[in-house]
């Protein structure tokens, strides 16, 4: 009975690591209210598929904003520093884009949100793996 017990378990754990949470965040760009996900919990070295919810002030999806995801890691020895951009793509009320993180490390990370001729941007570090 206690081996079953133990394998039980052992199972719940190894299928709650499988279906692991996406990573998510959510903060503040300018008068936006932005929601961040990435598929992967921690990111990981190769794509990563991110989206965004960008709501206004009174809650309301935007979805006629340009939004890109700028990422990049900083110079190291040995190695320049490392910029890349992604252009997203509405699908719904989510900005859907594609980050290809070329090494593990942490990567900083800027949403930039274009609209009426202002830029909000929110800014967080992720630590591929």
């Amino acid at each position: 009975m206690k081996k079953i017990a133990i394998f039980t378990l052992m199972l719940v754990l190894v299928a709650g690591m499988a279906y692991a949470k996406d990573y998510e965040m959510k903060k503040k760009a300018g008068e936006f209210d932005v929601a961040v996900k990435i598929d992967k919990n921690p990111p990981i070295v190769g794509d990563n598929n991110v989206s965004l919810e960008i709501k206004d002030a009174s809650g309301k999806y935007v979805t006629d904003a340009k939004v890109s995801v700028d990422y990049s890691m900083p110079a190291m020895p040995g190695m320049p520093a490392m910029n890349y951009k992604a252009d997203t793509e509405l699908k719904g009320n989510e900005y859907k884009a594609k980050m290809n993180l070329s090494m593990s490390g942490p990567w900083s990370i800027t949403v930039k949100i274009m609209k009426s001729g202002k830029t909000a941007s929110m800014k967080f570090t992720v630590d591929a793996k």
